[in-house]
């Protein structure tokens, strides 16, 4: 694929979609890609600049959810949301609603910026796989797995969240056997140094031909 792009002569960069749960080491091999020359698109990074204050998600949280989800800053209290979209599944579904058409404007508009000069665009989207859109967009996927105990073990110990919350976020994931049957390539972030993890993402890398 990566071929017949570069053989058509396209000026569009190459778009490779990246996911994995919580805790998979997602954002650390991001980083590295962006090293190797990606331009990364990082999904979450946006939801949060949306939902800061001045945040263009904010004033439609503020009527929807009330001041009991808004910081004195005026940003959105994520703890209090995080618990609320755990409970509810119908308010996750009325926040995702805000924010989602948001988060893919912003993530086309920084895509277009990016086609000039690089050789790759790195979508990082923790939800690859449970949107139905974004598969389409993408001409590969790379999912970075580990076991779910490494997941919640990897939280606790940099969050500070108890096991049942680090749980919870698990629960509201895609599958592990989800992320795994939507993968082009799978990178395995199980008990690897980062070292090691660099080698890996290098091979990912040339196996695509960038």
């Amino acid at each position: 694929m990566v071929g017949a792009v570069n053989q058509a002569g396209s000026a569009r960069a190459w778009r490779l979609g990246l996911t994995g749960g919580i805790g998979s080491g997602k954002s650390t091999v991001a980083a590295m890609l962006e090293r190797l020359g990606a331009v990364v698109v990082d999904a979450d990074a946006i939801a949060r600049s949306l939902t800061l204050s001045g945040g263009l998600a904010m004033p439609a949280i503020a009527r929807e959810f009330g001041p009991a989800y808004v910081k004195p800053d005026g940003a959105m209290d994520r703890d209090a949301m995080r618990e609320l979209a755990f409970s509810d599944p119908a308010a996750r579904r009325r926040l995702e609603a805000i924010v989602h058409p948001l988060i893919s404007q912003e993530t086309a508009r920084r895509a277009a910026e990016a086609q000039a000069g690089a050789p790759c665009v790195v979508f990082d989207l923790p939800l690859l796989v449970e949107s139905d859109r974004w598969r389409s967009q993408v001409d590969a996927v790379l999912v970075v797995d580990c076991s779910v105990q490494t997941q919640i073990e990897r939280v606790m110990a940099r969050s500070g969240w108890t096991r049942e919350a680090v749980q919870k976020v698990v629960a509201q994931q895609a599958s592990r056997a989800a992320r795994l049957s939507a993968a082009d390539v799978v990178l395995c972030n199980e008990g690897l140094t980062l070292e090691a993890l660099q080698a890996e993402v290098r091979q990912v890398w040339q196996h695509f031909g960038l």
